[in-house]
C-alpha cells in the first residue's frame, strides 16, 4: 500500500491536531504493511516532518527543479492513497481519507478567526465531496458529521486518540521544572488549552475567583497553552488575576515541562464546551490527575465516569465542583485510580492500527 500523509498541522508549537498528525508520521512509518510512504505539506512533497515540528526551514527548491517537483508531487497524490489528518485534502489528490475532528468552526463560527472560516467555507465541502472515507475522533463527532451532513454511516468511522506513555504519575523528586517556576508540587490547579472562546478560560478565572480566599492562594490557577485569539479582555482578567497572585499563565510549554505540570497539579480543570476528543483531560488522568470537564460534546464520552462534570457558565456551582475537588480527599482517591484506568484506554499503537484498518478498507474497494 502506498499511503501519503498530509503533514500541514506539523509545526514547533502543534495544538492538539499537530500532535495527532506527528503520532501518525511516527507510527506509520513502522508499518510493515505500507509499501511507500510520503509525505505532503507547504505544496510540496517532504521528505522529513521532523523539520516542521523543529521549526527548521525546508531546504529551497531549485528553480529549474521546480517544475519537476510539482509534478513528481501531483504523480505522488495520484497513485497513492492520500490522508489529510487536518479536514482537507490537497486540490491534487483525486481522492483519500480525511480525519474531522470536529465541527465547531460550523457550530460556534464566531469563536474562530475569519480566516479559518474561510478557508473551511472555500475547501471543506470539495474535501468531502472526493472523500472515500472520513475520520473522527470520538462516536460523538461521527454522529454530528452523519446528521450534518448526509453522510454514509458506511464511510465514517470513529478511531479515538491515543495517550503517550510519557504521562504518567511522577514522584516529587522528578518534578524539577516546577521548582523553577516557583509551583509546589500537589499546590495548584491546571488548564491546558488554547486561549479561544470555546474553551471557556474567562469562565474558569471567574469560578477560581469564587473560591474561598484562603483556598485560592493555596491552589492558585496555572494556565498553560498558545495565545490563541479573540481574548483580549480575557489577557487582562489574566493580568488581573495575576497581579493579585492567584493565577500564572506560562504560554505554550515544551514536553517536558507539560509532563510536570500534568503530574504536579492538584487538580486538573477543562471547561471546553465543544471538543473533538479532548486530549488534556486523558493526559492528566494518565498523570495521576483528579479531572473535572464540561457536561458538553463528547467530553462525557471520552473521560467516562472518571472525571466529575460542570456547566461552565454556572460560575456559582462551578467554583463549588472545584472547591469539592481540591477538599474531597475520598472523591480524589477515586478519580485518580478511574483516571488511570480510564487514560490507558487510549493509546497511539491502537489508534494507528484502527486508522490502518480505514486504509485497508479504502485501498480494497479502489
Amino acid at each position: 500500500m502506498k499511503v501519503t500523509l498530509c503533514v500541514d498541522a506539523l509545526g514547533p508549537q502543534p495544538g492538539g491536531i499537530g500532535r495527532y498528525t506527528w503520532e501518525l508520521c511516527k507510527g506509520l512509518a513502522k508499518r510493515d504493511d505500507i509499501e511507500s510512504l510520503h509525505y505532503f505539506g507547504r505544496g510540496c512533497l517532504i521528505a522529513e516532518p521532523r523539520l516542521l515540528i523543529e521549526g527548521k526551514k525546508l531546504p529551497r527548491r531549485r528553480r529549474i527543479m521546480r517544475p519537476f517537483q510539482s509534478w513528481r508531487a501531483r504523480q505522488t497524490l495520484r497513485s497513492s492513497l492520500v490522508h489529510g489528518p487536518n479536514y482537507f485534502l490537497p486540490a491534487a489528490a483525486e481522492g483519500g481519507i480525511i480525519t474531522v475532528h470536529d465541527l465547531s468552526v460550523f457550530r460556534y463560527p464566531e469563536t474562530h478567526p475569519a480566516d479559518r472560516v474561510r478557508a473551511f467555507e472555500r475547501q471543506f465541502a470539495h474535501s468531502m465531496e472526493r472523500s472515500a472515507h472520513i475520520i473522527t475522533d470520538t462516536e460523538t463527532v461521527r454522529r454530528e458529521v452523519i446528521e450534518t451532513f448526509s453522510v454514509n454511516p458506511n464511510a465514517i468511522t470513529a478511531v479515538p486518540l491515543g495517550v503517550d506513555l510519557r504521562f504518567a504519575p511522577h514522584d516529587n523528586s522528578d518534578l524539577g521544572e516546577l521548582r523553577a517556576l516557583d509551583l509546589t508540587p500537589g499546590g495548584y490547579g491546571l488548564c491546558v488549552s488554547t486561549l479561544e472562546p470555546r474553551k471557556k478560560i474567562a469562565e474558569l478565572i471567574g469560578a477560581w475567583e469564587r473560591l474561598p480566599r484562603d483556598l485560592r492562594f493555596r491552589f492558585p490557577l496555572v494556565l498553560a497553552g498558545g495565545s490563541g485569539w479573540e481574548n483580549e479582555a480575557l489577557h487582562e482578567a489574566i493580568e488581573k488575576a495575576a497581579g493579585q497572585g492567584w493565577v500564572r499563565y506560562l504560554g505554550f510549554v515544551d514536553e517536558v515541562l507539560l509532563n510536570q505540570l500534568y503530574a504536579g497539579s492538584a487538580l486538573f480543570v477543562y471547561p471546553s464546551i465543544y471538543e473533538g476528543f479532548g486530549l488534556p483531560p486523558v493526559e492528566a488522568m494518565a498523570s495521576g490527575v483528579p479531572v473535572v470537564v464540561a457536561n458538553s460534546s463528547c467530553l462525557p464520552e471520552v473521560c467516562g465516569d472518571a472525571a466529575r462534570y460542570v456547566d461552565p457558565d454556572d460560575l456559582c456551582a462551578f467554583a463549588q465542583t472545584i472547591e469539592e475537588s481540591l477538599a474531597d480527599s475520598e472523591w480524589r482517591s477515586r478519580a485518580k485510580a478511574k483516571g488511570l484506568q480510564r487514560a490507558s484506554e487510549f493509546n497511539w499503537t491502537r489508534c494507528i492500527g484502527q486508522t490502518m484498518e480505514v486504509y485497508r478498507k479504502v485501498n480494497s474497494s479502489t
